[in-house]
């Protein structure tokens, strides 16, 4: 069992590693060609160049990576909650082992709190500072 919890965990790393170097991958390629385009502008005698709509700020950034790390959060605490479950189930009546299952279920309710309260001041500070 610790075996497969440490396999899962390893794989959602993995996963929250990739989509952070894929999200900043794609964000760069995007800066490469509007500093291109703002080059190409100024060159003409141009300007124009600022702050664009489409330009990702650093409050979009962090609402993005809020967003996935709350993602993947809540489909371990998923995983968990079905873990603990089968644990549940599997325990025999041993006690010990009915205690354990309780407590994973009750750690990922509570991380599934956390997160939830971790999305709710993030976006509260977004909005106050934005």
């Amino acid at each position: 069992m610790k075996r497969l919890l440490q396999k899962i965990s390893l794989g959602l790393c993995a996963v929250s590693m990739l989509a952070v170097f894929a999200f900043g991958a794609t964000a760069n390629a995007q800066g490469d060609a509007t500093n291109a385009v703002c080059r190409g502008v100024a060159a003409a005698g141009g300007s124009g160049c600022g702050q664009r709509a489409g330009d990702p700020t650093v409050t979009s950034v962090v609402r993005t990576g809020i967003n996935i790390f709350s993602v993947i959060v809540g489909v371990a605490a998923v995983i968990m909650i079905i873990v603990g479950g089968l644990k549940y189930i599997l325990s025999s009546g041993d006690p010990s082992n009915i205690t354990s299952a309780k407590n994973t279920v009750i750690y990922a309710i509570v991380g599934l709190i956390v997160v939830s309260m971790a999305q709710l001041i993030v976006k509260f500070v977004l909005g106050r500072t934005t």
